[in-house]
C-alpha cells in the first residue's frame, strides 16, 4: 500500500515557475513507474508526465515538453514536477500516482493557478 501527498502549488503569474513534491509513504516507492497527472475545472483527469522507477526514462505530454521536467528521488521517497513557463491553460489540481494510476493512490492534490 503506498499513500501519496502533493504539494507546492499555487498562484503564479503566466512565464512563471512552480516546483512541485510528491511524498510517498511505504517502502515500495521505488518499484513504481510514477506519473503527474493534472485535471482542470470540466475537463478529464490526464498524464502531464511519467518516469520509470529508476528515473532513467521520462515522457511528457506535448504541450509540456520543454517547459515542464519530472524527476524522482527514491532515497527520499519523492517525485517532482518542474514547472516553468507557465501557461493559465496549466491551471488545474494536479495529482501524483503509479503509472499506470491505481485508483486506490489519489490523494487531495495541490491546486496550480496561472493567473495575472
Amino acid at each position: 500500500q503506498v499513500q501519496l501527498v502533493e504539494s507546492g502549488g499555487g498562484l503564479v503569474q503566466p512565464g512563471g515557475s512552480l516546483r512541485l513534491s510528491c511524498v510517498a509513504s511505504g517502502r515500495t516507492f521505488s518499484r513504481y513507474a510514477m506519473g503527474w497527472f493534472r485535471q482542470a475545472p470540466g475537463k478529464e483527469r490526464e498524464l502531464v508526465a511519467a518516469i520509470l522507477n529508476s528515473g532513467s526514462i521520462t515522457n511528457y505530454r506535448d504541450s509540456v515538453k520543454g517547459r515542464f521536467t519530472i524527476s524522482r528521488d527514491n532515497a527520499k521517497n519523492t517525485m517532482y514536477l518542474q514547472m516553468n513557463s507557465l501557461k493559465p491553460e496549466d491551471t488545474a489540481v494536479y495529482y501524483c500516482n503509479t503509472q499506470p494510476p491505481d485508483p486506490n493512490y489519489w490523494g487531495q492534490g495541490t491546486q496550480v493557478t496561472v493567473s495575472s
